[in-house]
């Protein structure tokens, strides 16, 4: 279960949806890209000729003009389809590489953009910079860390064309040494220090925590005193909750008081004693190996390399994504290394059927990929880390008609992402109706796995862990706050070792604030606080999942008949004044006929957790029932098997098969298919992960 899976029927079925029977490679007409083309050129051939008068393109750009001569000329594309192969090399984008309605392929006509196999074809948005030299201005050098003085290295980025930093509120200019993200100049240089306490004390309460709405806070220690003279200070922080952040820019430093006052707006939870923060963007900071700052208004960049300047390339964002696709139908992009854009590397808008095929995705500002409407769109096989934001977004489908996109997310290691933005970018996330994620690896995050929201999604055979570990009431899998976003099934995930920052406790899948109708159906967790949580939403199934050292693997409350009665209000109020719950006509087709259990919400007791099945689950070692007492008699329990020996196959070694003598079976337990869960080998990826490491 923790090793890549060959798993052939579910490859088989995936290339079988996007290669039609009769595009024989053949048929394919083929154009070539290198970096030793010419535009000019023809692009039928891989390489210059002899006198170098043909050859290929030099840019994506030009290739994608010649299959639109290519269509304007014929009126359609040649049988098959057209592959335009890009050769090795790295190709620097002075745009994003944009394509539009005009740009598609059609059912048996693809247009597919591909790295040549078994080469390293990189699309860079950023740009290389050279010319790096010892910082030699004596008010710079007074600034920074006496012990940073003889290794920090300068270098003018606007000599460069480098004019446009961006803020450090996120999406800014990021730097990257031998590909890695650098880190912006920050103190302290790992984790957080803490609010000794609020300044303004306003009784600003939520739910019982006490803070302040007026950002000043008291620090501790004297180290803000080398701020003073920074010109553009921030702060990053959570601030009031654990699972809340925002950057902050400094207002002023009170070194007397111990103050420091952030500019607003305000973080809208406000601000709490105790919560933590680091501060950023900072010369005076540059104080270890992989730190960097640069002066916006001179556009002078101060890096101190981990290693030799000249041992591997330096590269700074620029471009805000790589590749665009708006209205384009039946189009592939595979095989390439997209990196170094500040926004989200590949976007698609509308159309349908696109993939992104077996790419690495890394070094970007925000996501990796971003799917808004359309329909069958697919991310197979891709390599994603080191984002900004979250890893994969497929949004699509209908709720009024509850029309299904069909979007799907498959085979993608997702790891060390939400670099910059730290919460709610989970590795993938499902909005809409009708879309799946299967067999994807993400681990290693500060917060979210993956996330949904809608009706009829799919999450199966995937594996999560050490994801949630720098925020607390945070879910690995993660939806909320919708009676209506209903029929979503969670069926044969994996989740491991997800217990929160400083494991004070976070969630695995997390229904939270009434959310409903969701199936936790042959799940396996170990070592997941709060396994499968039940926010008091209704009709809900717990079955068939296995819970080992989860403490606790079952949580059900009733919160709207508590402290989150106002949202159910609202929702009851809307029904009768407009007949609809969220905007959704509940009790009405198509919602009646998919959802006959929502017609009458509105009599049936509807802030009570009502109609949720627990059945046929396996809990050992830990703990099993956090169900609160109040919400208990609106349960079905029935033929759990708990802190009973269940005879797992090696339990030792993480094995959590069941032997033929297992008692759980005469309880009607299935066999969950672990041999299932996760990545599968396939030729497309164009790298596979080794190891499963544990953060």
């Amino acid at each position: 279960m923790q090793n890549a899976i060959l798993f052939l029927g579910v490859f088989a079925l995936s290339i079988a949806a996007f290669t039609p029977a009769h595009a024989q490679e053949s048929q394919v007409a083929l154009r070539y890209v290198a970096t030793n083309g010419n535009d000019s050129w023809s692009g039928t051939q891989p390489e210059p000729n002899a006198d170098r008068t043909d050859g290929p393109f030099a840019t994506l750009t030009r290739a994608r003009d010649a299959i639109r001569d290519m269509k304007a000329s014929d009126g359609l594309l040649p049988e098959g389809g057209v592959r335009v192969v890009v050769g090795a090399g790295t190709y620097s984008f002075e745009a994003p590489f944009a394509l539009d309605a005009q740009d598609s392929g059609a059912p048996g006509f693809p247009v597919v953009y591909a790295a040549q196999p078994g080469t390293e074809v990189r699309l860079v948005g950023g740009v290389r910079v050279t010319g790096f030299d010892p910082v030699s201005d004596p008010a710079v050098l007074e600034r920074l860390d006496e012990a940073a003085r003889e290794h920090v290295l300068q270098v003018d980025l606007k000599a460069l064309g480098v004019s446009d930093f961006g803020s450090p509120s996120g999406g800014g200019m990021e730097l990257f040494f031998k590909d890695k993200p650098m880190m912006p100049s920050r103190w302290p240089n790992e984790g957080f220090v803490r609010i000794v306490d609020i300044v303004e004390k306003d009784g600003h309460s939520i739910h019982g925590k006490k803070g302040s709405k007026t950002g000043k806070f008291v620090y501790e220690g004297d180290r803000p005193k080398r701020w003073l003279d920074e010109p553009d200070p921030w702060v990053h922080g959570y601030w009031f909750w654990d699972w809340a952040e925002q950057r902050h820019r400094i207002k002023h430093i009170d070194t007397e008081q111990h103050i420091i006052e952030v500019e607003p707006p305000y973080h809208g939870y406000g601000y709490s004693k105790g919560q933590w923060y680091y501060a950023f963007n900072l010369l005076s900071e540059i104080d270890s190996p992989g730190e960097w700052y640069v002066d916006r208004e001179a556009g002078i960049l101060y890096f101190w390399p981990p290693e030799s300047i000249d041992s591997g390339d330096t590269i700074v964002s620029v471009l805000p994504s790589l590749i665009t696709m708006q209205e384009v139908s039946h189009v592939t992009v595979q095989g390439f290394t997209c990196e170094a854009g500040r926004g989200t590397a590949i976007t698609m808008k509308g159309g349908t059927q696109n993939q992104v095929v077996g790419c690495t995705v890394r070094n970007t500002g925000a996501w990796a990929v971003s799917v808004s409407g359309g329909s069958q769109h697919a991310v197979i096989g891709c390599d994603i880390y080191q984002t900004g934001g979250g890893g994969i977004s497929l949004t699509g489908g209908d709720r009024t008609s509850l029309t299904p996109a069909g979007h799907y997310a498959e085979n993608n290691h997702i790891h060390h992402y939400a670099r910059v933005k730290r919460v709610y970018q989970p590795g993938i996330t499902l909005q809409g109706v009708g879309n799946r994620a299967s067999h994807n690896l993400i681990h290693n995050a500060p917060h979210m796995g993956m996330g949904f929201g809608g009706n009829d999604h799919l999450i199966e055979f995937n594996e999560i862990h050490s994801v949630c570990y720098e925020s607390n009431d945070a879910g690995a899998i993660y939806t909320g706050r919708n009676w209506t976003m209903r029929g979503n099934m969670l069926r044969h995930n994996y989740l491991h070792d997800i217990t929160g920052f400083e494991d004070k406790g976070c969630v695995g899948i997390y229904l939270d604030d009434m959310f409903s109708s969701a199936d936790m159906v042959g799940n396996v967790f170990y070592n997941v606080t709060r396994a499968a949580f039940i926010g008091g939403g209704r009709d809900c199934t717990v079955e068939n999942n296995i819970f080992v050292d989860c403490k606790p693997a079952l949580h059900i409350d009733c919160r709207a008949l508590g402290w989150a009665h106002g949202h159910a209000d609202g929702w009851i109020k809307e029904a009768a004044e407009k007949g609809t719950i969220s905007g959704i006509a509940y009790n009405k087709p198509p919602y009646s006929e998919r959802y006959p259990k929502l017609v009458n919400i509105l009599e049936d007791e509807p802030k009570a957790p009502k109609g949720n099945l627990i059945a046929r689950n396996i809990s050992f070692g830990g703990k099993w029932d956090g169900v609160q007492d109040k919400a208990r008699p609106y349960q079905t329990f029935k033929d759990n098997l708990i802190d009973v020996d269940p005879h797992f196959v090696d339990a030792a070694n993480h094995d959590y098969r069941l032997k033929d003598d297992s008692p759980a079976f005469a309880l009607g337990f299935k066999q969950i298919p672990v041999e299932k869960i996760g990545l599968y080998e396939d030729p497309r990826r164009a790298s596979w992960p080794v190891t499963h490491s544990v953060r």
